[in-house]
């Protein structure tokens, strides 16, 4: 089983970040890889793949951004910003010695990726978005903001499970009640009197203001800092975010873009679905380069 070590560091700001260490599996010198979750989410999003990983032979780093599960938040929501977690980023791989890595991002966690990419275009040696890429969807922009930030505490794990799943579903319609459960466990936490609330600072959206009425400022420009390394593009059949469209506009950009759609599901595919998993060993065996060890 491969160890997974857990502590903080402290970001340029004073705030704790958590951060999970995954021990590969065995002794290598690839490069380490950093996973990076979406808006909503935590690094909890990586507790199964990045094991899957770690046992290929590459040192995973996965961390919760301010504002989620039990890294701090921040007392000025403005800096719930992705310019602010990639200096945050950066920080963790300046603190554990980590001078370069292969970058995986899920939708927020892509756009992080992008940022690092153009504010310390050494640091990345290759990068795996997740459903996401330089154009998005105002649908989907649309679908995430409507719900993010808002409710109240739920008064039980079912009910939160109900509520997850009525939010969700159309990403997950294949999905069973052992899906639902593992997913509230991860994006969820259990409070002092038992009531369930979201494991993050509903004040991250307000960052974001009202849905938008128009497609989003293009990211290419971000996106071309990517382009001189490997990147795969892992895309939702049923996605309402990254369409393919905007798939083809990445490849445009990149002609040797790496692309895999994974059948049945929305924003965001998991990564542990077969398809998936399949693209990331693949992908990640043309990705090699010196480890730095803690």
């Amino acid at each position: 089983m491969t160890a997974c070590l857990t502590f903080f560091v402290k970001t340029d700001d004073g705030l704790s970040l958590f951060v999970r260490d995954y021990v590969p599996g065995s002794p290598a010198d690839e490069l380490p890889v950093i996973c990076l979750h979406g808006l909503t989410r935590n690094s909890a999003d990586f507790e199964e793949v990045a094991p899957m990983i770690a046992e290929t032979g590459r040192r995973v780093i996965t961390m919760d951004m301010r504002g989620r599960g039990r890294s701090e938040s921040d007392s000025n929501p403005a800096n719930y910003r992705p310019d602010v977690y990639a200096r945050d980023v950066i920080g963790v791989m300046n603190a554990l010695n980590i001078p370069q890595a292969v970058f995986i991002g899920t939708s927020m966690g892509g756009i992080i990726t992008m940022l690092v990419a153009v504010m310390a275009p050494g640091r990345f040696a290759a990068s795996v978005l997740n459903d996401i890429g330089p154009e998005l969807d105002p649908s989907g922009l649309a679908r995430i903001m409507a719900y993010v930030g808002k409710g109240e505490p739920l008064p039980s794990w079912e009910s939160m499970v109900t509520a997850i799943r009525e939010t969700q579903s159309k990403a997950f319609p294949n999905a069973d009640n052992s899906f639902w459960h593992v997913f509230a466990r991860r994006v969820a936490r259990e409070l002092p009197d038992g009531r369930v609330e979201f494991a993050y600072d509903p004040k991250i959206a307000l960052a974001f203001g009202t849905a938008p009425a128009k497609p989003a400022p293009s990211m290419a420009p971000m996106f071309k800092a990517l382009a001189s390394k490997p990147v795969l593009v892992i895309r939702g059949a049923l996605s309402d975010l990254l369409s393919p469209e905007g798939v083809l506009g990445m490849r445009a950009i990149k002609p040797d873009l790496f692309t895999v759609e994974v059948p049945g599901v929305g924003h965001a595919p998991t990564l542990e679905e077969p398809t998936a998993q399949r693209a990331l060993v693949e992908f990640l065996g043309r990705v090699g380069g010196p480890c730095s060890t803690r």
